[in-house]
């Protein structure tokens, strides 16, 4: 018989999270970040539970992350951003840079590192994503940070209860 793990959509009301949100481009970063408290809000999280870091740009968010998984104070932390490409390969090496590190920290300390930072060839594309025809991904990451959340926890307290058998 196999077992299936599946995170769940509602948060527990005792997970604490954190957003680590750039200021760069702050009129679409503030509507990622609405987008991701109202969705956190909505699916249970305890408003009193979740701290919001303000970093100056993109590439400062790992920077941010890896200091709050340090504290191991929280269950994710949730990574808000823009940023548009320009007229020189700035954009390529912030983009590369921050995905990779992001992706990094999640493996590296096991814990939920959501990438919600949105990487947009314009400013239409970052409108579209922030809340306009294409949704909001600050609310997708919250909706992706509780799910992992969930189904971290019941993978562990899996695995710690079979090595107790």
């Amino acid at each position: 018989m196999t077992n299936t793990y599946e995170g769940k959509s509602k948060a527990n009301s005792n997970n604490k999270f954190v957003i680590v949100v750039s200021k760069f481009n702050e009129f679409i970063t503030e509507k990622l970040l609405d987008g991701c408290l109202q969705t956190l809000l909505k699916n249970g999280a305890n408003e009193k539970n979740i701290d919001i870091v303000k970093v100056p740009g993109a590439f400062e968010i790992p920077t941010a992350a890896k200091n709050l998984l340090d504290l191991n104070k929280y269950n994710a932390v949730i990574c808000l951003g823009c940023v548009i490409r320009g007229e020189t390969s700035h954009y390529d090496h912030i983009c590369n840079a921050i995905s990779t590190e992001i992706n990094y920290l999640g493996v590296l300390s096991g814990m939920p590192v959501i990438f919600g930072v949105l990487t947009c060839e314009n400013l239409e594309q970052a409108q579209d994503r922030s809340g306009g025809k294409v949704g909001n991904k600050g609310s997708e990451a919250a909706l992706a940070a509780i799910e992992m959340v969930s189904l971290l926890q019941q993978v562990k307290s899996k695995t710690l209860y079979d090595s107790k058998v």
